[in-house]
């Protein structure tokens, strides 16, 4: 538990750096046998990218760096609960295990909305951490969302 709590840290290092970008602020960090492999942020503005997600960034340069498209023995730490999107990709990618901090009711796939890493019908299962300072991710979001919302309402009706 010690080493999640570590990791999620280093996920929320990310997850601030992309809030600074004016990117919505999750981060992801990928480790494996206790070693950073890779770590991103949001960068969906950033790259005009949908697929740009933090986790999936840190995946894919995971992927790079190890030189193998298959992330056995990784675990990816993440400040929100994974979409779809990105619980998917970590199926396809084989990894041990994912660890998020908030759980996500609008798009959670790791055991809110969906268990796509415990479906039955798919080729590969991986463990689940979830709730990993929690509190502190979700407040990061906040702050994020109540300055957004903040700055639209100092520019007034009709500035936009």
């Amino acid at each position: 538990m010690q080493d999640d709590e570590h990791w999620m840290g280093v996920a929320l290092d990310e997850a601030r750096r992309a809030a600074e970008e004016g990117e919505v602020p999750i981060g992801a960090v990928v480790v494996c046998d206790g070693v950073e492999v890779a770590r991103a942020h949001n960068r969906r503005e950033s790259d005009r990218d949908p697929a740009a997600h933090a986790e999936f960034l840190a995946l894919e340069a995971a992927a790079r760096r190890l030189g193998r498209w298959r992330l056995t023995g990784c675990s990816v730490y993440v400040t929100l609960e994974p979409c779809l999107m990105c619980a998917g990709l970590m199926v396809n990618a084989r990894i041990d295990r994912c660890v998020f901090g908030a759980p996500d009711p609008k798009a959670g796939a790791l055991g809110t909305l969906y268990d796509v890493h415990d479906d039955p019908r798919l080729n590969h299962a991986f463990l689940v951490e979830g709730g990993v300072r929690q509190e502190e991710c979700a407040e990061v979001l906040r702050a994020f969302f109540r300055a957004r919302r903040a700055a639209r309402k100092a520019e007034g009706p009709g500035d936009a």
